[in-house]
C-alpha cells in the first residue's frame, strides 16, 4: 500500500508548503499530493479558493494580485508555492498527485508538466492528475495518468472513472467499503483513499487491499 503525503506531511508542517513536501520526502514518502489553483496565469499550490484558513490573508484568491499572494504567510513563514517550485524540490524523487482545484487548471498544468518532463528528462508517469470536476480532468493531457475523485461514491463511480480513461478511483474514508474496493479492482482500477490518519484505519485499509492512502502523518503509516 502506497503512502501519499497529503498536502505534504501536513500534520507536522503547514499544508501545501515546500516545508511540508520536504518533510514528507524525509519521512520516506514516494508519493505526494498537492492542490493547484490558477492565479494571474500562474499555478499556485493551495487547497482553498479563500485565503483565510491557510494563510494570513483574507478573501478570495482570485481577488488578489500575484505579488500580494506571494507575500502572504502560509505558516511558519512559508509562502504559497508555485507548482514549478514544488516540482524542482521533488525533482522526480516521488510521484506527485496534482489535484486540479480551480477551473481552467487542466491545460496549464499539462503544459507545465510536459515542459518540465522534457527539460528534466523525467517520465510522465511521475505525475497523476485528479479532480472532483471530471469535466476539467477530461481536459488534461492523456499522457498523464488520471484519478477520478469522489466524496460519496455514486452507484456508477467505476463506470465514470473508466469513461475518463482514469487509472485510479480516489474516494473518502467515510465512503469506501471492501466491496467497493473489490469492484474497482475487478474493473482494473486502483483505489486510493483519503484522508487516513488513525492507526486502526490505516490497518483496515491495508487489510482491505487499498492501493494507496492519503495521510497527513506519513510517519504513522510507515511505523507499522
Amino acid at each position: 500500500m502506497d503512502i501519499i503525503g497529503h498536502r505534504g506531511a501536513s500534520g507536522h508542517a503547514p499544508e501545501n508548503t515546500l516545508k511540508a513536501f520536504a518533510l514528507a520526502l524525509e519521512m520516506g514518502c514516494q508519493w505526494l499530493e498537492l492542490d493547484v489553483h490558477l492565479a494571474s496565469d500562474r499555478l499556485l499550490v493551495i487547497h482553498d479558493e479563500a485565503l483565510d484558513r491557510t494563510t494570513d490573508g483574507r478573501g478570495l484568491l482570485e481577488d488578489h494580485k500575484l505579488d500580494t499572494l506571494r507575500t502572504l504567510d502560509a505558516g511558519d513563514g512559508e509562502r504559497i508555492p508555485f507548482l514549478d517550485e514544488v516540482l524542482d524540490l521533488v525533482s522526480g524523487r516521488a510521484v506527485i498527485n496534482i489535484e486540479l482545484k480551480g477551473a481552467g487548471t487542466a491545460k496549464p498544468v499539462s503544459q507545465l508538466l510536459t515542459t518540465w518532463c522534457e527539460n528534466r528528462q523525467v517520465k510522465t508517469d511521475r505525475f497523476l492528475l485528479s479532480s472532483f470536476n471530471h469535466n476539467e480532468l477530461a481536459e488534461a493531457d492523456p499522457r498523464f495518468e488520471r484519478a477520478a475523485l469522489f466524496g460519496r461514491l455514486p452507484d456508477d463511480a467505476v463506470e465514470r472513472t473508466l469513461a475518463l480513461g482514469a487509472r485510479y478511483l480516489n474516494t473518502s474514508l467515510r465512503s469506501v467499503t471492501e466491496t467497493w474496493i473489490n469492484r474497482a479492482h475487478r474493473s482494473g482500477l486502483k483505489v486510493a483513499v483519503y484522508t487516513v490518519n488513525e492507526p486502526e484505519d490505516i490497518d483496515r485499509m491495508r487489510a482491505w487491499g487499498v492501493d494507496a492512502i492519503f495521510c497527513d502523518y506519513p510517519d504513522r503509516a510507515f511505523s507499522f
